[in-house]
């Protein structure tokens, strides 16, 4: 017979599988929440970088190595500059000084007497300046070869019809030989000036001045009181000018005297004078024809001529007198070598006082050992040459 005790008790072993049942479910929701950050991915995290700062980024651009700047390091700030050294003058008076050295600059031209070339390739020691008859010292030499920038001063007065003939085949020779960028005026004068047109580089307004002068009024020749207000004009001008005069060179009625002209072109600046006499086969013809007429009339024609000479010789220009005009094209020929070439020599006067003085001026050329320069062809023959340029200039005025 079995014992009672032995044989569970169903009732109570329901009862006991019943709360195992719910203690497991009451533990799966802890079980899943710990198990849950082992399924999923953790977040990324910027790990720092573990590269010493001394050896910066490595690349592959080369044995160059660049340090690489720490976050918020801030560059060594400049060395302090040393104060300045304070000077005081007696008296607390305030000084300045001004240094005032003169350069003068000579245009100088060196042309062929036989055929009016301009001779070039020479050098600062083939140049020997002398300034009231010291030797200076000469710091440069160059050519220019720049445009120009001329006045056309014209004698067209009722004289004589050859003169005028003469002034106008001069005057259309110069005009065709103008340039496109060269800028030109043209002024007539007889008893008063007349500005037909002011500095262009329209060839045809050039040209329409020139075909104006038909018919002239005045017989007066004031070549003086022309001449004087042609420069005060150009003396406005910045840059080199030159003044053609195309006339007879006399003068009737001027209110300025020969003297008072003279001092006025030696002191023009930067101004250039080449003059062509009119007239030279008129008195061919008829100035030595004999008698106290004819005589007299050749002295004038004499004097004329040679104020124009002075005129260009003061201001290193040329003075032509042709009598034919086959000779005008080389006459207009020298002109332009003369102006478009032409030596710029520099130099510092040994006397730099600035006291207003007239300093006379002497252009010479030299060889090597001092002596004056031989020039000769390519057949070995001798060339005789000419040296032009400006006989002086005033000195600067003391400043107060």
């Amino acid at each position: 017979m079995t014992n009672r005790s032995d044989h569970p008790n169903p009732r109570k072993l329901a009862v006991t599988l019943f709360l195992a049942a719910f203690a497991l479910l009451l533990a799966l929701p802890a079980a899943r929440a710990q198990e849950a950050p082992s399924t999923q991915t953790p977040p990324r995290q910027t790990k720092p970088d573990q590269t010493p700062d001394s050896a910066g980024p490595q690349t592959d651009s080369g044995p160059i190595v660049l340090k690489k700047k720490k976050e918020g390091e801030e560059p060594p700030p400049a060395p302090a500059a040393p104060p300045e050294p304070k000077v005081k003058n007696p008296n607390n008076e305030t000084y300045s000084l001004r240094v005032d050295v003169p350069i003068v600059n000579i245009d100088a031209n060196v042309i062929l007497d036989k055929t009016h070339q301009f001779v070039p390739g020479l050098k600062a020691n083939n140049f020997l300046i002398l300034e009231d008859g010291v030797p200076q010292t000469i710091t440069s030499v160059r050519v220019a070869q720049t445009p120009i920038t001329a006045v056309m001063l014209l004698e067209f007065a009722a004289n004589s019809y050859y003169l005028i003939n003469d002034m106008r085949n001069a005057s259309y020779y110069f005009f065709r030989s103008l340039r496109p960028d060269d800028y030109v005026a043209v002024m007539t004068y007889d008893f008063h000036t007349h500005i037909l047109t002011d500095f262009t580089n329209n060839k045809d307004t050039v040209a329409q001045a020139l075909q104006s002068l038909i018919i002239p009024t005045w017989s007066e020749t004031n070549l003086f009181d022309a001449l004087y207000e042609t420069l005060d004009r150009c003396s406005r001008i910045e840059g080199r000018k030159y003044i053609i005069l195309i006339g007879s060179g006399r003068d009737t009625f001027s209110k300025l005297t020969l003297d008072k002209i003279l001092a006025k072109v030696k002191s023009s600046t930067n101004t250039t004078i080449f003059t062509i006499g009119t007239g030279a086969l008129l008195n061919e013809l008829y100035g030595g024809r004999g008698g106290m007429g004819g005589a007299i009339a050749n002295l004038d024609y004499l004097q004329a001529q040679n104020q124009l000479n002075t005129f260009a010789a003061m201001t290193g220009g040329m003075s032509f007198n042709p009598v034919f005009q086959g000779a005008l094209p080389d006459v207009f020929a020298a002109i332009n070598d003369s102006i478009r070439n032409q030596y710029v020599l520099t130099y510092r006067p040994t006397n730099n006082k600035n006291d207003g003085s007239y300093r006379k001026v002497k252009v010479l050329l030299v060889d090597n050992e001092g002596h004056p320069l031989r020039m000769q062809d390519e057949k070995g023959h001798p060339q005789k040459y000419s040296v032009i340029a400006r006989d002086g200039y005033n000195a600067k005025l003391p400043v107060e």
